[in-house]
């Protein structure tokens, strides 16, 4: 049933993701030859991508190329003929026709990088992205707990207050308007004390352009600025779920018995509290993946984020296609996860 809804779930983004830039302005062989009004060249190139076929068919032959299972084309002429350089295969079935082949799933190629493939531009930038969103969900987790766990033991006071009025801000700002606050302030007016840059990725090439160095510190703002929304949201969930917890029976037993506030908390009450937060950090780490787009090319970050939006800009549609298989798998793949982290901290959910 799990592999069904992934099917379903990838198929479904791989068509309206396809579709919707069918009715959006804008040529993509024009703008692979910036707009040069070569007419021989704009006919090869639309005949190279299959441009010139129609919306149904280049859609179906898209849907070919990502099948793992495909059909092809003997006659060289045709837009799906089985090329040897597009990937490796092993073939199921020949007839005088077509070939039936067993294959990855393709991505194709960029259309602004030519031969470039747009599995090998994912795998240059999402561990990148990835890098990311870890750091940024391990700082909303720990301080979120933290700020959660003492508003919830400290109901009704200053602190609480202070702790969801800034949650509900952190909640509120978006996370583009942050990263320019941030990179601002920290990158280059305070620069001098936090030796933080405005921009700059996980690699960067040293001094003489020869070999790339890592550079953590550019790792540091990025993180922070994409882990804002999380801790609100977990601090205010974990002081709600842990309220609720702290009235139970077996809480109060345990307080009759002598045991310290620290000892209640720590042994009986946050792993029975836990169970909602999980839920939104399934969530909030999947969006991450997602949502990091801005904040990359904010900080000019080399992630997939920035390559969505410096692949929008120019139309390229398999870089983005292929992006968003990527991000929503990842989605699918983390609530699967997350469903077995729900059996360990409550057997009763198997």
């Amino acid at each position: 049933m799990k592999i069904l809804n992934i099917f379903f779930t990838l198929f479904g983004v791989v068509t309206v993701v396809f579709f919707l830039f069918q009715v959006l302005p804008g040529d993509p062989a024009r703008m692979m030859m910036d707009q040069n009004e070569n007419e021989e060249q704009l006919k090869i190139i639309n005949k190279k991508y299959g441009f010139d076929l129609p919306v149904y068919s280049q859609y179906l032959f898209y849907l070919n190329d990502l099948s793992i299972i495909s059909v092809h084309s003997k006659n060289e002429n045709d837009f799906n003929f089985l090329d040897d350089n597009k990937y490796k295969y092993i073939k199921l079935l020949n007839t005088k026709f077509t070939s039936i082949v067993l294959k990855f799933p393709y991505l194709r190629e960029s259309y602004q990088r030519r031969g470039v493939k747009v599995s090998s531009i994912i795998a240059n930038t999402f561990p990148n992205t990835v890098v990311l969103a870890i750091s940024s969900i391990t700082i909303a987790i720990v301080i979120g707990l933290i700020l959660g766990i003492f508003s919830a033991l400290n109901k009704g006071t200053v602190l609480d207050n202070l702790i969801q009025v800034l949650s509900t801000l952190g909640m509120s700002v978006p996370s583009f308007f942050s990263a320019i606050v941030f990179a601002w302030i920290f990158g280059f007016l305070l620069s001098d004390v936090t030796g933080l840059n405005m921009t700059g990725s996980l690699y960067e090439l040293d001094d003489y352009g020869n070999e790339y160095q890592l550079k953590l510190k550019n790792l540091i703002l990025p993180s922070i600025v994409l882990g804002i929304r999380p801790i609100a949201v977990i601090s205010m969930m974990m002081r709600n779920s842990l309220i609720e917890v702290l009235k139970k029976n077996y809480v109060i037993t345990a307080y009759a018995k002598g045991l310290s506030t620290f000892e209640v908390v720590y042994k009986h009450c946050i792993k029975n509290s836990l169970n909602p937060v999980v839920t939104a950090l399934s969530g909030w780490f999947a969006s991450l993946l997602a949502g990091s787009v801005f904040v990359e090319y904010i900080f000019g970050w080399n992630g997939l984020g920035k390559e969505i939006v410096n692949s929008l800009n120019t139309l390229d549609v398999p870089v983005v296609i292929g992006s968003v298989l990527i991000v929503s798998f990842s989605f699918i793949l983390i609530n699967i996860f997350v469903d077995e982290i729900y059996k360990l901290l409550d057997p009763r959910i198997k």
